[in-house]
């Protein structure tokens, strides 16, 4: 199978590897796709804990495919089944991922992209969130994750203020049922706007998800007195700092969303599945630059310039 191998920062080959076969409680499959994190960045970048060359078709986590091969005492799937599969080698024509880790695809979305890991991780944040009817939200930063909670938290009915350096961004937030759209030029003027849509509330619940420290500290100025911020954004390019002193006054609710528990995962991309499959969410026109598997340079480099109109890049697998 060809699998793609990181050889260093910015350096990327594509080779002939044998393909994996499952182990007991494991399941293979054929690959047709795999989205691109922004979470594979720092080893494109050469952050300092980064090793190479990566395993082929490491980093790969949000494929999706064709069961072609069952490990001993799998139960509950069979070969043909097309899945989405929480696996950690999916720049690849092959993966294995354990059965827990999949979740079959209906008939409904027979012909969809579909990076079962991404939807879940928005899932996940949604419902952490605690976002309900009647609330205010600002989501700073919308990307791929910022669009799709946007969606989701409309759909709760809540008003969402969107909140973003792009002019495509504020667009596709509107698009996604954002009611209001604030650039992200100036910190002050962004507040004094943010007051301003809610009377001097401000807003009950403010979702950080960029990963930068700018966002961070604009974040939780934009929470009300006893509101919730949630970071959603993969903060990885060093330590951050905390205005303590604000967050103390405003007894804010903290919650870092982010999961590691694959059952957490599993259950995400299920109710991912369900919510796709009504066209609660329809995430189709967020899958914005396909790439061959030998372009996966091309879409990392994507990830990390978000050129205008990006919003979320995957490979394919012919």
């Amino acid at each position: 199978m060809r699998a793609a191998i990181i050889e260093g920062p910015g350096k990327l080959r594509v080779e002939d590897v044998e393909i994996p076969v499952p182990r007991s409680g494991e399941v293979r499959v054929k690959l047709q796709g795999c989205g691109v994190c922004a979470s594979n960045l720092a080893t494109w970048k050469g952050m300092p804990w980064s090793q190479y060359p990566t395993q082929p078709g490491a980093l790969g986590h949000e494929g999706w495919g064709i069961i072609d091969a069952l490990g001993e005492s799998v139960s509950g799937f069979e070969i043909g089944d097309r899945v989405a599969a929480v696996s950690y080698h999916a720049y690849a024509e092959f993966d294995v991922a354990w059965a827990s880790a999949l979740v079959k695809l209906p008939a409904e979305l027979a012909n969809d992209v579909f990076p079962g890991e991404a939807l879940a991780c928005a899932m996940n944040i949604f419902q952490r969130s605690g976002i309900s009817s009647g609330q205010t939200v600002a989501i700073i930063g919308i990307g791929f994750l910022g669009a799709v909670l946007t969606r989701l938290a409309t759909n709760a009915g809540a008003r969402v203020i969107a909140v973003s350096r792009r002019t495509c961004s504020l667009d596709t937030a509107k698009k996604m049922g954002a009611a209001e759209v604030i650039p992200m030029i100036d910190h002050a003027k962004i507040i004094q706007q943010v007051k301003t849509l809610t009377e001097e509330r401000l807003c009950d619940c403010v979702i950080e998800a960029v990963g930068k420290q700018w966002p961070l500290d604009l974040s939780a100025e934009l929470v009300r007195e006893r509101g919730r911020l949630v970071i959603a954004g993969y903060h990885q390019d060093g330590p951050r700092q905390v205005n303590m002193q604000l967050w103390n006054w405003k007894g804010l609710d903290v919650i870092n969303a982010h999961e590691r528990d694959i059952s957490v995962y599993t259950a995400g991309m299920r109710k991912a599945v369900d919510t796709v499959s009504k066209r609660a969410l329809d995430p189709s026109p967020l899958f914005t630059h396909r790439f061959p598997l030998e372009e996966l340079g091309s879409a990392l480099d994507a990830t990390r310039d978000r050129p205008e109109g990006f919003m979320k890049a995957f490979v394919v697998y012919a």
